[in-house]
């Protein structure tokens, strides 16, 4: 291994990021879960191709990820994807694989089997094609998703949602953030996929959970808030008073029923929905007061939730400038580990270096 870091990286020295004198292409891979995604950006902002394989359907018929299968399936992708992506890029910019200055890798956190797919992939193309390697925080991937067609620049406060995290950052530049606060229990994506199963609605969960919420009576039932300290959260409470509820609801049904109306489940997602953005709101308008900032971004998959994307925009009247990504760069994809490689990096990673499953 020792040779292959000194073909890679002794040979000459490369600029990237905001002070480079030069255009950045980056090409980056995501393996993270169940998408194989391929990009390449122009100096962390502008996309130049955008490929997203999703194996949502293959993960339907089991009600969620099994990591075998979605390695496979990655296996099966990602030569497709790279391809896709450098023909995207020649056919609208002109982009072939010599212009690409860097290529970058999700290095986790995530499934390991999944991971090892990607960014195998984009070391490969780091050494076929005589360029630096670049591995990429997923997490610190979805706040630079906001960087892609903005002018967004540090300091911001920002709200990471996903399926397995739930943090308050503050995020001082392009490469310092410090975790302010997080869930002490579930996620809120997975207390979203949690409910969504409470209540039988078929995989993903969240996205469906969403939908019917926007029907429902958000004023229905009133659920409890999970009490945490400072900026921290906690969402098992409110997931265990759902399933009471359900319960107690499906208890009240006349005899031979055994299904809630699509009213009442319409209205229970409501409320649920209710709970859940009110709390990530106050914790997050908390933190942007105490901080004293005027920027606040929003960020990870369950960002792309209409009532919590409302609920943070509605900052914007009380002064505050509001950032969240397009829907199609709220869930996994690789443009946002692109442009993580460009603001983010401030050396290049060795061939060697290894995922990681959770956050460090």
């Amino acid at each position: 291994m020792k040779n292959l870091k000194n073909t890679l990286f002794s040979h000459k020295q490369v600029e990237i990021g905001p002070e480079s004198a030069y255009d950045n292409y980056i090409m980056a891979i995501e393996s993270s879960c169940d998408e194989t995604a391929c990009a390449i950006v122009k100096n962390g902002r502008e996309v130049i191709a955008n490929v997203v394989a999703s194996q949502i359907k293959t993960h339907a018929q089991y009600g969620g990820v099994i990591p075998e299968i979605a390695a496979r399936e990655h296996l099966e992708s990602i030569n497709v994807v790279i391809e896709e992506a450098f023909r995207q890029a020649k056919e609208t910019a002109g982009i072939e694989p010599k212009d690409i200055t860097a290529f970058a890798g999700t290095v986790g956190p995530g499934l390991v089997g999944c991971l090892l797919v990607g960014l195998n992939a984009a070391k490969t193309l780091a050494l076929v094609y005589d360029k630096p390697f670049i591995g990429v925080n997923h997490l610190n991937a979805h706040l630079c998703g906001n960087y892609i067609d903005t002018d967004l620049k540090p300091p911001f406060m920002a709200l990471l949602v996903s399926g397995g995290h739930t943090q308050i950052i503050d995020v001082e530049s392009y490469s310092k953030q410090t975790i302010l606060g997080e869930t002490i229990d579930d996620a809120v994506g997975e207390a979203y996929d949690k409910v969504a199963r409470l209540i039988g609605l078929p995989y993903p969960g969240g996205p469906r959970l969403d939908k019917l919420a926007q029907v429902g009576n958000k004023k229905a039932y009133q659920l409890p808030e999970g009490k945490v300290d400072g900026y921290n959260f906690s969402f098992s409470g409110l997931k265990t008073a759902v399933l009471r509820l359900v319960k107690d609801l499906k208890s009240a049904l006349p005899e031979g029923e055994t299904e809630l109306s699509e009213n009442t489940v319409n209205d229970v997602c409501a409320s649920f929905q209710e709970r859940v953005s009110n709390t990530l709101a106050k914790k997050l308008k908390k933190a942007l007061v105490e901080r004293g900032y005027n920027q606040v971004v929003i960020a990870g998959g369950v960002a792309a939730n209409s009532e919590i994307r409302k609920k943070i925009f509605d900052f914007e009247n009380d002064g505050f400038k509001v950032f969240a990504p397009p829907m199609k760069y709220c869930t996994d994809n690789a443009a946002m580990v692109a442009s993580c490689a460009y603001f983010n990096t401030n050396t290049f990673d060795d061939v060697d270096v290894e995922v990681f499953s959770r956050v460090k």
